[in-house]
């Protein structure tokens, strides 16, 4: 089950349509959905997760919590809604795209993907834009 919580006054629109393309993307990756929570923050409570957690510094528009049990995934995702605008103005997106971007890259993640290296980055686009392309809303 697929859950969506506000931090801030973000509310998510279109949030059936979104949750089945979740429920599509993980079952194109071979895995099963379990648990899953989304929370839309600001900036600063992404932070103090960021710094508390994973002893980081520095914002960022995502953290995932991996509790996946084999192929059947589990686990919280934390969005900063601050920095989805912030990068949707860099990159000249929509804010909608950029946040079902970062959306599925954290059930990417949840599914094993990793972005450290280059290699992994690439595999990581490339899957973030064929889920982008499966939508069949927006």
């Amino acid at each position: 089950m697929v859950s969506f919580y506000s931090e801030n006054d973000f509310s998510l629109k279109d949030e059936k349509e979104v949750n089945d393309w979740i429920q599509t993307v993980i079952a194109s990756e071979g895995c099963e959905e379990g648990e899953i929570t989304f929370v839309f923050c600001g900036d600063e409570f992404l932070l103090r997760l960021n710094q508390e957690y994973l002893d980081h510094d520095t914002y960022t528009d995502i953290i995932s919590f991996d509790y996946s049990l084999g192929k059947e995934l589990h686990g919280e995702i934390y969005i900063s809604t601050d920095r989805v605008s912030e990068n949707a103005n860099d990159f000249k997106v929509s804010f909608t795209d950029e946040l079902h971007r970062v959306i599925i890259h954290g059930i990417l993640h949840l599914c094993g993907y990793k972005d450290k290296s280059e290699k992994e980055k690439e595999l990581m686009r490339s899957k973030e834009n064929a889920a982008l392309a499966s939508r069949n809303f927006v």
